[in-house]
């Protein structure tokens, strides 16, 4: 545990967290929408800093990133927590662990050793993903510190919904990004997510503008965001509004969650979705979740 970051205090030992768009007014004793980040007596706590949920060695395809140190592993790591509930979160059992006030799980491990390890196995770079890491954000900033110090590049995979104070944290320390791009306005990220659109379509331009590597990745849900004119407009903005060159990862949907009943995405989909990126000038369309 430790004290966070970006937060203001109010009155009546409440306080207002800014490290996500959510911006949550917690009273006292109470936690924010993310199930981690908790006021006790007017200061607020990330609960979930230095406990290690998953860590792994992953090929940096997994991320997945296919321009950004192709063909190295990377060292990944996760605490619990996530400011989404994606209906059809992959990582459930870590994502929503904490929510509504459960126990924080994970193993303790130090920043520092985090980067021994990432050293020793001979890995180029650190990844913050499985969960999100905007919700682990103090305990990745002092890992993502240590990594630049030792030569090692940093990745975030994120849902991109973090805030701009956020943003302007670590974007110094930042190598790359993964963004879940997941629908345009209309009803994806509020019906499903419990979330906007708008937060994230700008903090997709803000991290283009700041020189950040970005790789765009769509899960494609039947149902959800697999209509022509919906797969239109994600391909048309990152075309448009970021860089041809800005890759897009469209990927295949396998039931999870609370969609277990949700059909596997057909591949007649993920074509015309290829296809419609195509034609937006995109030059870097990766199918995934395909054998």
């Amino acid at each position: 545990m430790k004290e966070a970051m970006l937060y203001e205090r109010l009155a009546d030992k409440r306080v207002k967290c800014a490290v996500c768009n959510h911006r949550c007014t917690i009273g006292n004793g109470k936690r924010g929408i993310c199930g981690v980040r908790e006021n006790r007596e007017g200061t607020l706590f990330a609960l979930n800093y230095g406990k290690t949920i998953a860590a792994h060695l992953d090929p940096i395809e997994k991320k997945p990133l296919y321009h950004f140190l192709p063909g190295t592993m990377i060292y990944s790591f996760a605490a619990v927590g996530c400011n989404f509930r994606c209906s059809w979160c992959q990582n459930w059992e870590i994502s929503q662990s904490p929510k509504p006030n459960k126990p924080i799980e994970g193993v303790d491990v130090t920043p520092q050793e985090h980067v021994r390890q990432a050293l020793e196995y001979g890995c180029p770079s650190i990844a913050y993903t499985y969960s999100e890491p905007t919700v682990f954000v103090e305990y990745a900033l002092d890992t993502m510190k240590l990594a630049k110090d030792n030569g090692l590049k940093n990745v975030w995979v994120t849902n991109g919904y973090m805030s701009r104070e956020t943003l302007d944290a670590i974007i110094p320390y930042l190598d790359a990004t993964n963004v879940d791009y997941k629908g345009p306005n209309g009803g994806v990220y509020e019906q499903y997510c419990g979330a906007s659109a708008e937060p994230i379509l700008a903090n997709l331009k803000y991290l283009h503008e700041a020189g950040v590597h970005n790789e765009i990745t769509t899960l494609i849900v039947p149902g959800v965001n697999d209509k022509y004119e919906q797969l239109k407009v994600i391909a048309c903005f990152i075309a448009e509004e970021l860089s041809p060159d800005v890759p897009w990862h469209i990927s295949r949907f396998f039931p999870a969650w609370k969609m277990m009943s949700t059909p596997v995405t057909p591949l007649e989909t993920l074509k015309m979705a290829e296809e419609i990126g195509r034609k937006a000038g995109l030059k870097h369309i990766h199918i995934g979740n395909v054998w």
